[in-house]
């Protein structure tokens, strides 16, 4: 039996430069899917002092899904963590999504875009910490 495991390293809540450069440098011509592993604050921070981490975060998502879509992207799923079925550690996230975007310029340009940073402020208040895993689909 392996022993357990923590997932451990940096909170992270945004991508640091170099991160973004390493992703810019996958395939340019095809879509990526970002796979989100979101975990909330028990309470958020200001401006949304008063809700949770997760009602902070939904006043970050109701409107990044609008603008995602309006830059040709979408949402293809967003659902709670229920339980880990195959793991040695606990889920160290409370809930998923997968983003599709057309390109990954075109996630970098919304993610570093001005419309995104004003409502950046709920996510920063709600999430304890992210992952973000950029995958491309496989050509068969």
């Amino acid at each position: 039996m392996p022993e357990s495991r923590r997932l451990e390293g940096r909170v992270s809540i945004y991508p640091r430069p170099e991160q973004l450069k390493t992703l810019l440098a996958g395939p340019p011509d095809r879509p990526v899917v970002m796979l989100n592993l979101l975990r909330y604050k028990e309470r958020a921070d200001a401006p949304d002092q008063g809700v949770s981490g997760e009602e902070a975060y939904l006043r970050y998502g109701t409107p990044m899904r609008k603008i995602v879509e309006s830059h040709g992207g979408r949402i293809l799923y967003m659902g709670r963590v229920d339980q880990m079925v195959i793991a040695d550690v606990e889920p160290g996230y409370h809930a998923i999504a997968l983003v599709e975007y057309p390109s990954r310029a075109k996630f970098v340009e919304l993610a570093t875009s001005p419309e995104v940073a004003a409502i950046g402020v709920h996510r920063t208040a709600g999430l304890e910490s992210q992952w973000l895993v950029a995958t491309t689909q496989e050509e068969r």
